[in-house]
């Protein structure tokens, strides 16, 4: 890419699409195509197949999706499933049929399996059942870089993806029922200091390892694949270092502020008793995350305060 190129972000106003534009703001982009769901619905093949041929982005970043925590992925299951599936497919066809120079693909780490050895290798891809109370967004993500891989190889496209693990950060979103644990846990520690409360229940028994990405840092391992990655094999992006959500949890209260109990209800699913990404090869190509989890979190619950997100 160069700073002239056309640049298509999906999924621009989401957490991680959000930060790759401010990256590619920030290292001088100036041909950014940026189009919200009211302008272009992904799930129209139509209306996306149109756009690709009268716009002709050379570059895309795929980073739109339907996204929720545990509950909602877990309720909805066939809304997960479909929604970015069929996101996945329109875009990536109309890209090849475009004549996209380059697409990344954004999937999650929930693509493994439940039971994959830790830390998760790429090569656990495929070789045991799913985390059930995410299965349908894991398999449409599993779908859209089985095809980013078919086109690279039956076609020649340059078509590539990503496996991020839990990502947080600036953008995201918390909502007390829909977001992920990092600002869902934000939400109801702040929500419990403003009103004074005992305590705050934390969903499980706090004793499962998470690993945790800054936006930021996957925004900066997202254009150093852009520009160098050229496998049709998905790459892990993460920290390789992973935490207890007890751990987590009293992180965050201390950056809240907040002076109660902390409870664990036991009584609530715990999803994948660790998860955490094996990142050797990303590192080779010579990036690694530069955020604290710590300062991460700190500068999180700054921007939700400051933009009136809690």
């Amino acid at each position: 890419m160069d700073t002239g190129s056309r640049i298509f972000i999906a999924g621009h106003r989401g957490l991680v699409g959000s930060a790759i534009v401010r990256a590619l703001n920030q290292r001088g982009f100036k041909n950014l195509i940026l189009k919200p769901r009211s302008e272009l619905d992904l799930l129209d093949q139509r209306a996306v197949n149109n756009f690709f041929q009268s716009e002709r982005p050379e570059y895309v970043f795929l980073a739109a999706a339907k996204v929720g925590g545990i509950l909602h992925n877990n309720l909805y299951q066939a809304d997960f499933l479909y929604e970015n599936l069929m996101t996945a497919a329109n875009v990536i066809k109309a890209a090849a049929d475009g004549g996209v120079k380059k697409l990344l693909f954004l999937g999650s780490s929930c693509i493994y399996p439940r039971a994959a050895s830790q830390p998760i290798n790429e090569s656990a891809l495929l070789t045991g059942p799913l985390e059930p109370t995410n299965e349908g967004y894991a398999l449409a993500k599993i779908a859209g870089l089985k095809l980013c891989e078919k086109y690279f190889t039956q076609y020649g496209k340059m078509f590539i993806s990503a496996m991020p693990t839990n990502t947080y950060g600036e953008g995201d979103n918390f909502h007390p029922e829909h977001s992920h644990v990092i600002p869902g846990m934000m939400r109801r520690f702040h929500d419990a200091k403003v009103k004074k409360l005992p305590q705050v229940v934390v969903w499980g028994s706090g004793k499962p390892r998470r690993e945790f990405l800054y936006v930021d840092d996957l925004a900066a391992a997202c254009l150093l694949l852009m520009e160098r990655y050229q496998e049709s094999a998905t790459i892990n992006v993460g920290t390789g270092e992973d935490c207890e959500i007890l751990e987590l949890a009293r992180i965050i209260k201390e950056v809240v502020g907040f002076d109660g109990e902390l409870v664990f209800d036991s009584s609530k699913p715990d999803g994948m008793p660790r998860k955490v990404l094996d990142v050797s090869r990303i590192k080779k190509l010579g990036w690694a995350p530069k955020v604290s989890l710590f300062d991460g979190l700190k500068k999180t619950y700054e921007w939700a305060l400051a933009n009136s997100k809690l």
